[in-house]
């Protein structure tokens, strides 16, 4: 099992701390206790020697309850105040504060090696370096199944009055449409220089105006994309402006591709022209797939893969695979699955549980948890099981939204591979595929926590996947909307040190309050526990002065 260095480290240094702040009190009490026995013994003569023993005596005697008192309240007033530091700095940075500077100052001094690098020799791809956190699997990707902004997300605001995008998402779309909708060369074409502008405009009315302007000088496909994204209301209003969009789109790629081998700018003229063009034939397979005409929207799906087959950064596979989900036709979605579901291709949620689907499928009519308690788990069962707990460990977010434990929102424009924002996405259009398998949501209900079991730290050590990023919750808040209550994995606890210091808090606060109240009662409850607490010694030193001589105990005794 993997180290835990942040609690390692900081609970002996806070145990130890406490244990000292009560060990200075009680150190208090008895050599006050001793002090005063031996003034009994010493002799008047040889007090003398005794002077400095003597004063701290009388300094000792003179302290009152109420010293003890505000020493008692001292303490808990510092521990509270260390709580609620600790309490804020957690909520704000996930972290403590205390277990951070312990592990980054004190374990270097004391000569610490951090233990905690993840091992993931299990990791699907068997020959890779075990202690290499993969940068990308935090990195934003483009949603593939995105909603139209016109037709879909402004309508749900003016039903709710809720706004389904947060300003990084779509400044991260406007970062998109930049990269594939512009070139160096736009001013060269009057209406491509405007659209340029338009794609930077943060005023959904400004970007649309200037859309119409470019259409006044030429047919641009560009300003067509544009309209059909956020002018259009409905998704027959959307796909006739991207059939449009086609025509003018067709004739731009045509020219370019003709020029391409001309230069540098000829050839990003083609690359931009090429992006444009995929992406209108993709969103007009999706109208199409929205509309109804699912089998049409398939064909179209097909050409675009076979004509641009490198273009892969669209995950046009995605669309295909729900498309042919909600045709049912499994055999097809087997072969795509083969063809994309590769250990050298990054995974999606889309990908891993529609392979978990396809199992669960098989089993899922007969499945019964009972029934397979008793005679055990048979091969295709295992199978599905074990399909289900590898979708879990890549997305684990998912299934709360399949069993419909959490509610569904609109999916955002980008989402975070393995975090809720994929999760959002991937259910939001899968669910109705797994409500049609018979038994397969029950299937998937018996199962999927037992992934848990299997990587207990996931932060730090994965099983047929990397370890879980620790980004997902910060990237996921910043693309999901406020109103939706962002789903975290692994739950964060908090840490040893918040939990400790809120019960010597309360604890020392108790005894102050008590102490103050009820003096006496308090002073006979200490000596009860006291003597209780040493009756053990108490006993032993009784044994030891009825076997040591009288003479040679009183000798020890004057030392």
């Amino acid at each position: 099992m993997p180290e835990q260095p942040e609690f390692c480290m900081v609970w002996p240094w806070t145990f130890f701390w406490t244990i000292w702040y009560f060990v200075m009190l009680f150190m208090i009490y008895v050599y006050r206790l001793s002090l005063n026995y031996r003034d009994h013994l010493i002799t008047a003569p040889s007090s003398a020697m005794f002077g400095t023993e003597s004063s701290l005596s009388m300094f000792l005697n003179t302290l009152t309850p109420k010293f003890y008192v505000a020493l008692t309240g001292t303490s808990s007033l510092i521990s509270g105040l260390i709580l609620i530091f600790e309490w804020w700095y957690f909520r704000k940075y996930g972290t403590s504060f205390i277990e951070q500077v312990s592990v980054s100052h004190l374990r270097p001094l004391l000569g610490g090696v951090d233990t905690s690098t993840p091992n993931n020799s299990n990791t699907s791809n068997g020959d890779a370096d075990s202690n290499r956190q993969s940068v990308s699997e935090c990195k934003v990707w483009r949603n593939p199944l995105n909603l139209f902004r016109g037709a879909e997300y402004n309508r749900y605001t003016w039903v709710t009055g809720r706004e389904p995008l947060t300003y990084y998402d779509m400044n991260l779309s406007a970062q998109d449409h930049q990269t594939f909708f512009t070139c160096d060369s736009d001013h060269l074409r009057p209406a491509d220089a405007i659209m340029q502008k338009a794609w930077r405009e943060r005023n959904p009315q400004a970007r649309i105006s200037a859309a119409h302007e470019a259409l006044e000088l030429e047919d641009c496909a560009t300003a067509y994309i544009l309209l059909a994204e956020e002018e259009a209301t409905t998704i027959v209003d959307a796909e006739k402006l991207f059939k449009q969009a086609l025509k003018a789109g067709e004739g731009c790629y045509r020219r370019s591709q003709q020029l391409q081998h001309h230069g540098s700018q000829y050839e990003a003229q083609h690359r931009r022209d090429t992006n444009v063009l995929v992406y209108i034939k993709r969103r007009l397979s999706m109208c199409s797939r929205k509309l109804g005409r699912t089998r049409e929207a398939v064909k179209m799906m097909r050409d675009l893969m076979k004509e641009f087959p490198l273009l892969s950064m669209f995950n046009i596979h995605e669309n295909l695979l729900e498309s042919l989900l909600e045709l049912q036709n499994y055999a097809d979605v087997q072969a795509v699955l083969a063809k994309y579901d590769d250990i050298s291709l990054p995974k999606s949620a889309t990908i891993c549980y529609t392979a978990a689907l396809l199992k669960a499928r098989a089993v899922s009519d007969k499945f019964s948890p009972e029934a397979a308690s008793r005679r055990g788990l048979s091969t295709a069962e295992m199978n599905a099981v074990e399909a289900i707990h590898r979708a879990v460990e890549f997305n684990p977010h998912v299934p709360k939204y399949l069993l419909e434990m959490k509610s569904l929102i609109l999916p955002p424009e980008h989402i975070l591979k393995r975090g809720d924002s994929e999760a959002i996405a991937y259910a939001f259009f899968h669910l109705q595929h797994w409500k049609r398998v018979e038994g397969a949501l029950n299937l998937l209900h018996c199962t999927w926590e037992g992934t848990f079991r299997m990587i207990p730290y996931p932060l730090e050590k994965g099983h047929l996947f990397y370890p879980y990023p620790i980004c997902t919750e910060t990237a996921d808040r910043e693309l999901l909307p406020m109103f939706h209550e962002v789903s975290v994995y692994p739950k964060k606890e908090l840490p040893f040190f918040i939990l400790f210091t809120a019960g010597l808090c309360s604890f020392t606060a108790m005894l102050a309050l008590l102490t103050h109240q009820f003096p006496e009662l308090m002073g006979v409850f200490a000596k009860a526990f006291l003597s209780t607490l040493f009756a053990p010694l108490n006993f032993i030193m009784e044994k030891v002065e009825s076997i040591l001589p009288s003479s040679l105990w009183h000798q020890l005794t004057r030392i």
